[in-house]
């Protein structure tokens, strides 16, 4: 086999249905894969798929309001609630009445949950590390840009994405409280 059916990974050829959409075919075999693999690194550290990104939002952000969480990460917010609730129950999150509204509940990052963060830095380590095995350094930096532009490319067609302008042009990262003094990375 030659072109996009000879360099399919895993084995997969493409099918005959996604011949109009090769790159986006790709794109939903590499992020299906990378879900696999992040799932394995975060199963040893005690957290289901998607809690991370929780974790990620309100160690940048501090403080937030659950319905601001529930958007900014952009997922059903029965689902959210499911993780607040086991983060909580792990001692990661504290949930509670927010004092300038008390129907709000506000959700933040405990003193617990710097540690996790620290492992979580060192899982996405791995996974970067492991995904792009075998790049260069100016392929990743090519990769990293051409996907950002994907990226802003669907936030524009999609009235609810959690990025929202942060995906065209991310200003710049936040540092967590906890990570304010970097110390060593494991790796």
């Amino acid at each position: 086999m030659s072109g996009a059916q000879g360099d399919a990974a895993c084995g997969d050829a493409l099918p005959f249905a996604a011949r109009g959409g090769p790159v986006s075919h790709a794109l939903s075999r590499v992020a299906r894969l990378h879900r696999i693999a992040a799932g394995k690194l975060l199963r040893r550290l005690d957290l289901y798929p998607g809690q991370e990104f929780v974790m990620m939002r309100l160690w940048g952000a501090g403080p937030v309001r659950q319905s601001e969480l529930i958007r900014g990460v952009g997922l059903d917010p029965s689902t959210v609630t499911k993780m607040l609730q086991r983060l909580e129950q792990t001692g990661h999150v504290r949930r509670g009445p927010d004092p300038s509204d008390r129907r709000a509940v506000l959700v933040e990052a405990t003193e617990r949950s710097c540690s996790l963060l620290t492992e979580v830095t060192a899982a996405w380590t791995e996974l970067e590390e492991w995904s792009l095995a075998g790049l260069e350094p100016g392929e990743r930096q090519e990769l990293a840009r051409l996907l950002g532009k994907v990226e802003a490319n669907l936030c524009v067609e999609s009235a609810d994405c959690p990025l929202g302008r942060e995906a065209a042009a991310p200003e710049g990262l936040a540092v967590p409280e906890c990570a304010a003094e970097p110390g060593p990375v494991p790796g």
